[in-house]
């Protein structure tokens, strides 16, 4: 099982749509996924329609990461269509920010680790929403990830977000998350005519080298419109989304990868 964190310390990145098109990816081909949404906003629990009712939510989870609560909290996602896909949420709530605190102990940073040894629905992949900061959500979804995907914009202070989020994980991995990767940066909403957008890729290609994953995820007004409407892109008609749906196609591969290297190193 790959469990990938998609995470950026900046806000207004795009995370959430990237984290959603992963997962409309790995739907579209049928690979059992669970979202998890860190996010106190809950974004990624908005687009996957699931409803705001729901008995029990990540906070739970954190509080007792046991197997009944967690039995009690994956909820199948609302996406219907012609996927063959079987993916499930642990929703997101405004009261898991409790557990934002950036002094959180070892202890509980291991929480949402503990509760995913305890899962037992067969996924091959678990994506995690992270929020948009480094404090206790985002290191406990870095302590219980094998990679970590940093999603950045064009653009001069995402860049530096990008820089501080891979020195980041690689400090979390020596202090107690030994095997943590990046799987790279993912490049966002970017306009190809763009002279600006081309000067910043070319920055971060400068700086991160191959981590700079290639194709950049272009900026279309039918992304928001899916999302928007709760369905997944790879469902959503017309050429600019087939174009974003072999994107997040091309990414997801690279993720996978990763995730048979790391089964076949051990």
């Amino acid at each position: 099982m790959l469990v990938l964190s998609v995470s950026s310390l900046k806000g207004g990145v795009g995370k959430t749509s990237v984290t959603l098109g992963l997962a409309s990816a790995a739907y579209a081909r049928g690979i059992p996924t669970l979202v998890v949404d860190m996010d106190p906003q809950a974004d990624a629990s908005t687009g996957l329609e699931i409803p705001s009712s729901t008995r029990s939510d990540l906070s739970d989870v954190l509080a007792a990461p046991k197997s009944r609560t967690l039995e009690a909290t994956i909820t199948p996602s609302g996406w219907v269509g012609d996927q063959l896909g079987h993916l499930d949420v642990i929703p997101g709530s405004p009261r898991s920010a409790e557990f934002d605190r950036p002094s959180l102990s070892d202890k509980y940073l291991r929480r949402l680790e503990d509760a995913l040894q305890k899962v037992d629905h067969g996924y091959r992949l678990v994506l995690i929403d992270c929020p948009p900061s480094l404090n206790g959500l985002t290191r406990t979804a870095w302590a219980a990830s094998n990679r970590v995907l940093v999603v950045t914009e064009p653009g001069l202070f995402s860049v530096a977000a990008a820089d501080r989020a891979l020195r980041a994980t690689d400090e979390l991995r020596r202090q107690i998350a030994s095997q943590l990767q990046p799987l790279g940066v993912v490049v966002n909403r970017v306009r190809p005519r763009s002279i600006e957008h081309e000067y910043r890729i070319n920055e971060l290609r400068e700086m991160f080298g191959p981590l700079v994953l290639s194709p950049p995820v272009p900026e279309r007004s039918v992304l928001q419109q899916a999302q928007g409407s709760a369905r997944p892109i790879h469902s959503w008609p017309g050429e600019a989304a087939a174009e974003l749906s072999s994107v997040f196609d091309q990414l997801l591969d690279r993720a996978l990868r990763t995730g048979r290297l790391r089964h076949r190193g051990r």
